[in-house]
């Protein structure tokens, strides 16, 4: 079993979830983050002053799969998060992390069975 966690555009949401629904993975926690990373934020004008942002509001998701269904998943949320054809800076990032247990609260379920 795996959590991916993927960081990628607000905008880009939709056409990931559509990516995912397409290989099968249909359940996923989707959480509004700030960050930057390469970008390193923007500057701004706010009533004729320069302003500097440099948190970025991303769109952060929360998959927990079982091994057969990490490649798929990855691939899902490249093709649907990639700007153009070959990307750009800020298109985001995707983390792979070991998950040791799972557990369904309703029905007591724990491992593969409970994703």
């Amino acid at each position: 079993m795996k959590l991916i966690i993927a960081i990628i555009q607000p905008s880009k949401l939709e056409s990931v979830k559509q990516a995912l629904s397409a290989v099968e993975v249909f359940r996923l926690t989707v959480l509004d983050v700030q960050g930057f990373g390469r970008q390193r934020g923007h500057v701004e004008a706010y009533r004729g002053h320069e302003i500097a942002v440099n948190l970025l509001r991303k769109v952060q998701l929360q998959i927990a799969v079982n091994d057969d269904f990490v490649e798929p998943t990855i691939n899902a949320i490249v093709e649907g998060g990639r700007s153009g054809e070959k990307g750009e800076i800020g298109d985001g990032k995707i983390f792979v992390l070991p998950m040791e247990e799972c557990v369904r609260i309703r029905t007591g379920e724990r491992g593969s069975e409970a994703i």
